[in-house]
């Protein structure tokens, strides 16, 4: 027990000590784990043979992470991006691992070893991209989402490598029974991994395929019957920490149960988490399972630098490093041609490219398979945990000098238009202080928005606080049509530019004459553009506001709460009444004080106003004098 605190008291400090002071220097919270790690282990010694088990507890930070990316995407968002996962992030699984294997065939390793070592180096670190473009806010852009894409698409390619793996053994160690199922002959290999309880282990093929096809199907009717019948039953108890618990066991048990029939279990949970993306028990899920995914995940990162055989690296450091070099660099360039073949905007290249070109955290486990397996010996598996390890310490720095690219490129050209690729029940226009409340309020109500600004710094404010928004024109027909005008339901213009507004109200009107268009507008004058270009409901953006105003300085003249209100709503009345009659008199590009009729209706309306007003005061002050 003392040594276990011991421990603790180490890993804990480390990270106290080391996190902050590498976010202050801007290196970011990954560097700063990897750094405690590397200080902890290879440098002080104060860790030792316990980091590897430990690695293995802390890689369910990441399988957490994953279940709550799954809440942030609905099944329809998942589909949307199918084009990226099968083209972009399948492209990138291919040619990469036809790369490296090529190269690893030239340097003398035989083919099934060769192969092992492209699946493995094939795939990038899920959590440091994910942890760095969340903490950087580029989760929402162009690049973030196509590097999300290809990800998530590694994920799934997991599975089919582990099925291959036993495969590339050599002959004597793999034969097959009777019935299709794999036999593993003795081959000298540790088969530990079979100890752990297997749903599939001995089927035949179709079998492991029905198994499997079953236990996906329990987690989304699980996800979907039994959920709120869950927290129902919690919330009996009235203990906050039996939701906390509640969450714990869904992602537990959804990890073990994708286990035991040989599925990733970051991607079992990734698919839980997507089919209660729509569920009312989101939000709690996400606060519950937060602290728990973050600190797991900070510990596999401390564990990732603390496991680092510096022995090896110091018997030949020139090769190591040059070859996690070349592994980075020939995943680059696929990167970066995949990027420019997509269409990815320039920055965004840049994104993808440096984001994703170190190896992922899970070809640790897939090594330990190859050993099992008898696929790689333990020489060269040990040189390739150390080329994981570094591609993985380089990682963040890679980020470092995606924010020295984009801020070179961004004293030389213009920032490049966000390619729409979203689609929602309602589409808003500009996203100011007056399109930021109507988002919030819609977007908590549970409907789908689609935000469009030409600030580029107001939606990158947007994406820090996690909403996504769109950078580009929104009177651009194209862009408009991509965010889903054919089908949207209402749409907001919330735009600053007083004829950029009367522009898109008049493109929107003419393309879908069924659209509610709501319209933000600057005056009086404003208004009557707007009704004329086609809007239906109309806002004065400071009209509202000033009501409250008046109304509060009713009360403060002695006017009772109810008084205030009512003749507040009279005068609102009034005046949307008023606005529409005299919208009938105005004469675009002609000043309202040129048109006599407009001025006289305008004064007597004015004055039906206050005798209306001064009528329902009087009548007020009567009641109270009866009563």
């Amino acid at each position: 027990m003392d040594s276990f605190l011991f421990q603790a008291t180490i890993y804990l400090g480390a990270a106290v000590i080391a996190v902050p002071l590498a976010a202050r220097l801007g290196l970011g919270s990954v560097l700063g784990y990897l750094l405690a790690g590397i200080v902890i282990g290879p440098v002080t010694g104060l860790v030792g043979s316990e980091t590897q088990d430990l690695q293995h507890f802390a890689e369910f930070g990441v399988v957490m992470m994953l279940f709550l990316i799954g809440l942030e995407l609905d099944p329809r968002a998942l589909w949307n991006m199918r084009q990226r996962l099968l083209g972009l992030g399948g492209m990138q699984i291919l040619l990469t691992m036809a790369a490296i294997t090529t190269g690893s065939l030239a340097m003398g390793y035989p083919l099934s070893t060769a192969i092992a070592i492209g699946m493995i180096f094939a795939l990038s670190s899920t959590a440091i991209v994910l942890q760095t473009l969340t903490e950087k806010g580029l989760m929402q852009t162009s690049g973030g989402r196509s590097t999300f894409s290809v990800l998530l698409a590694q994920d799934i390619a997991v599975i089919p490598m582990l099925a291959l793996l036993p495969l590339l053994a050599v002959p004597a160690v793999v034969s097959f029974a009777p019935d299709g199922s794999m036999i593993h002959a003795a081959s000298g290999h540790d088969t530990d991994h079979h100890a752990t309880l297997s749903l599939v282990e001995g089927l035949p093929g179709w079998g492991v395929t029905l198994v499997t096809l079953g236990a996906v199907a329990i987690v989304v009717l699980a996800g979907v019957f039994l959920t709120r019948p869950l927290f129902r039953y919690i919330h009996h108890a009235r203990l906050r920490e039996m939701y906390t618990a509640l969450a714990l066991l869904m992602v537990v048990a959804t990890a073990v149960l994708m286990t035991m029939v040989g599925l990733s279990p970051a991607l079992g949970t990734f698919l839980a988490g997507v089919v209660l993306a729509n569920s009312e028990f989101r939000h709690e899920l996400e606060s519950d399972l937060a602290p728990f995914k973050g600190l797991l995940l900070g510990l596999f990162f401390i564990t990732v630098g603390a496991g680092i055989d510096f022995a090896l690296l110091f018997r030949d450091p020139a090769r190591i490093i040059m070859l996690a070099i070349a592994v980075m660099a020939t995943k680059g360039v696929i990167l970066f041609g995949l990027a420019l073949l997509f269409k990815l905007h320039r920055k965004d290249r840049w994104l993808f490219t440096l984001g994703l070109a170190q190896v992922y955290e899970f070809g640790f486990v897939l090594i330990s398979f190859s050993l099992q397996q008898g696929v790689l010996d333990g020489g060269l598996a040990g040189q390739l945990l150390l080329i994981i390890a570094m591609s993985m310490l380089i990682t963040p720095l890679m980020f470092i000098i995606y924010e020295l690219i984009i801020r070179r490129m961004g004293d030389t050209e213009e920032t490049e238009h966000d390619e729409v690729d979203e689609q929602g029940t309602v589409i808003i226009a500009g996203i100011g202080r007056f399109g930021q409340i109507v988002n919030r309020l819609v977007q908590s109500a549970g409907f789908a928005t689609v935000v469009v600004d030409n600030d580029l710094s107001t939606v990158q404010m947007m994406r820090k606080f996690g909403f996504r928004g769109f950078f580009g024109d929104p009177t651009r027909p194209d862009l408009l049509n991509a965010a889903g005008l054919e089908d949207a339901r209402v749409l907001v213009v919330a735009v600053d530019d007083r004829e950029a507004g009367n522009k898109l109200v008049r493109y929107a009107r003419k393309a879908r004459p069924d659209l509610h268009i709501i319209a933000r507008a600057r005056d009086r004058v404003h208004v009557h553009e707007l009704y004329d270009a086609g809007a239906n409901d109309i806002v004065r953006e400071m009209f509202d506001s000033s009501l409250r105003a008046g109304r509060y300085a009713l009360e403060n003249l002695g006017l009772s709460e109810f008084e205030a209100a009512e003749l507040e709503q009279a005068f609102y009345q009034h005046d949307r009444t008023a606005l529409r009659e005299l919208a009938e008199l105005w004469r675009p590009g002609v000043p309202i004080t040129d048109v006599p009729e407009y001025v006289a209706r305008a004064r007597a309306l004015n004055s039906g106003l206050e005798m209306e007003l001064t009528a329902r005061q009087q009548a007020s002050e009567r009641k109270k004098d009866a009563s």
